[in-house]
């Protein structure tokens, strides 16, 4: 329970997302989840995965009755609405943008994204769809390289190449095992790669409240039209699954950044690819799905790529960040 000494310190005239939040830490127990620490940082990050396979069992489940433009319209909709009470806790401020017509590009790309995601979940193996998800990161360079002018040295193209490597173990081309709906979640990858780099710059002047809120409002303007054509209207049981989805797709960003927050990004990295472990768990559980030796092959390849690309981005980053801090001194 909360103590009196630390009831005084939730002030009736802080904002209401402040009282709720000094209220929160004020409590022993859940102090703990809000604390620094690798311990604490383990738990978010393999939260993120956990939240993010769920989103994909809801949109494999909705999908057997729901069409994936419907299902995705109602992701953004709740999506934006439930981080609307997280903006106005801090007022209207963060309602206000000076960059309207990034906020649409992102809405247009994250629309597309979510749809094709959506629909990959539906027609393929959880665990491949999620592990060809993971070249996520290996398109981001490539883009940052072409779109940024980032400099990518010799490590960075090294880890690029394994990591397309086991995309070519998981595809197969030129053999009777090729399938063309692999690059659904392909083009889905690239996709976020897009959002995550206009993210990056969007990031400098924009709270992450007020991207979650543009984006969310912005893909469901896009799907409005498009969803009257495949509407079904879905049972009360399908709505509260939809209100989840909405949910976990916000929620997934809020354990991001409580992860980020509690320790280093780099002890983090390899609990990412719990994700894949999750996903072939439940699929074989819930689905049914095996995952197949070439699957386990290419997961394998594409994650030491991208858990590489980590290990040295993040010491190129304390190495820049040492050089400065003796410049300084």
């Amino acid at each position: 329970m909360m103590n009196a000494k630390a009831a005084s310190l939730v002030d009736a005239k802080m904002p209401l997302g402040q009282r709720m939040s000094a209220a929160f830490q004020s409590v022993a127990f859940l102090r703990w989840f809000v604390s620094r620490g690798y311990a604490q940082g383990v738990f978010w990050a393999i939260m993120i995965c956990v939240v993010s396979v769920t989103n994909d069992l809801l949109m494999n489940f909705l999908g057997n009755r729901l069409h994936v433009i419907e299902i995705s319209f109602f992701r953004f909709f709740f999506s934006m609405v439930s981080v609307v009470p997280l903006m106005l806790s801090r007022g209207t401020q963060l309602f206000k943008t000076n960059q309207p017509m990034m906020h649409v590009w992102r809405a247009i790309i994250g629309a597309c994204a979510l749809s094709l995601c959506c629909y990959s979940v539906n027609i393929m193996p959880l665990a491949e769809n999620t592990t060809i998800m993971f070249a996520e990161p290996l398109f981001f360079l490539i883009l940052a390289f072409f779109i940024l002018r980032e400099k990518v040295n010799s490590s960075r193209w090294i880890a690029t190449c394994i990591g397309f490597l086991g995309l070519l173990v998981i595809l197969q081309p030129g053999t009777e095992a090729f399938q063309l709906i692999a690059f659904i979640p392909m083009a889905a990858a690239i996709l976020f790669a897009f959002l995550n780099i206009m993210a990056k710059t969007m990031i400098r002047d924009e709270h992450s409240y007020t991207l979650l809120f543009y984006f969310g409002l912005g893909t469901t303007l896009f799907a409005l039209g498009p969803v009257f054509f495949f509407w079904q209207t879905p049972t009360f049981f399908e709505l509260f699954l939809l209100g989840l989805l909405g949910i976990g797709g916000n929620l997934i960003q809020v354990c991001l950044f409580r992860a980020f927050s509690a320790t280093d990004a780099s002890a983090l990295a390899p609990f990412r690819y719990v994700e894949f472990i999750v996903s072939a768990t439940l699929g074989y559980l819930i689905l049914g799905q095996v995952p197949t030796m070439t699957i386990l092959l290419g997961a394998v390849l594409i994650i030491a790529g991208t858990f590489y690309i980590t290990v040295v981005e993040t010491r190129r980053e304390r190495q820049k960040a040492a050089e400065e801090l003796s410049l300084v001194a």
